[in-house]
């Protein structure tokens, strides 16, 4: 299942989840690319958003407007669903109209191939150049060689001491976990996600493992009126 969180308010781009891309509300547009790949929920804290995705067909669940993090909200909508522990679940952002088929499918197989560890939990990056690993919104992991993340940070990982030639690892930020990952997941918290900004950081310090998967993407975030004005651009 992939569930999409859509928080109505936004102080940077009001009602962001709900902006025409290409004349479909833009969390609309990212769930039926979802659909191609599995049974989608919106997880929501607005009517409004519930009303606009019966129009389209599309299942959305309305849930408590005090949520801390998209996390808790595909959390209770777990529960409001009754779903299995073992049940895989997808964590998809509501402003990412151009995510990739091809994306979703690799975390989908990867969180599959996972599923007898004790922790599960998937996520995935895409290689940047050293430019791009300088904007602080823009994630970046380091990785064992079992391809399990040892940390993510905002600034620049690994510091690159001599300029040598490098390419980053950019996070995205999709997730997917079974379900009782999930309420673990929400059971804990770590000091370092309040100084980095970061959740899946309390997932490290806790001592559990997100495997990382390498996908290309040229997906992005839609937070501010200039994202927005790129993405009309590319629709048109």
């Amino acid at each position: 299942m992939i569930i999409i969180p859509a928080r109505l308010s936004s102080s940077r781009l009001p009602k962001k989840v709900l902006v025409d891309i290409g004349g479909i509300p833009m969390v609309i547009r990212t769930a039926q690319t979802a659909q191609k790949i599995d049974k989608v929920v919106i997880a929501t804290d607005s009517e409004e958003v519930v009303d606009v995705a019966k129009g389209y067909n599309i299942e959305a669940v309305l849930t408590d407007k005090t949520h801390k993090s998209g996390t808790d909200r595909i959390k209770e909508v777990t529960d409001i669903l009754g779903l299995d522990e073992e049940e895989l679940i997808i964590n998809l952002q509501g402003d990412e109209p151009f995510i990739e088929v091809e994306v979703l499918q690799k975390v989908k197989k990867s969180l599959e191939e996972i599923r007898d560890r004790e922790f599960v939990m998937v996520s995935c990056y895409k290689l940047i150049d050293e430019v791009s690993a300088e904007d602080p919104n823009l994630v970046k992991v380091v990785i064992d060689k079992n391809n399990d993340a040892i940390y993510f940070s905002r600034s620049k990982i690994p510091y690159n001491r001599d300029n040598s030639i490098h390419n980053y690892k950019g996070h995205i930020g999709i997730y997917g976990f079974n379900k009782r990952s999930l309420d673990r997941f929400c059971q804990i918290s770590a000091p370092i996600e309040d100084i980095e900004k970061l959740e899946q950081l309390r997932v490290i310090y806790h001592s559990y493992k997100i495997k990382m998967i390498e996908v290309e993407s040229r997906s992005f975030g839609i937070d501010t009126y200039e994202d927005l004005e790129k993405a009309r651009q590319l629709f048109q």
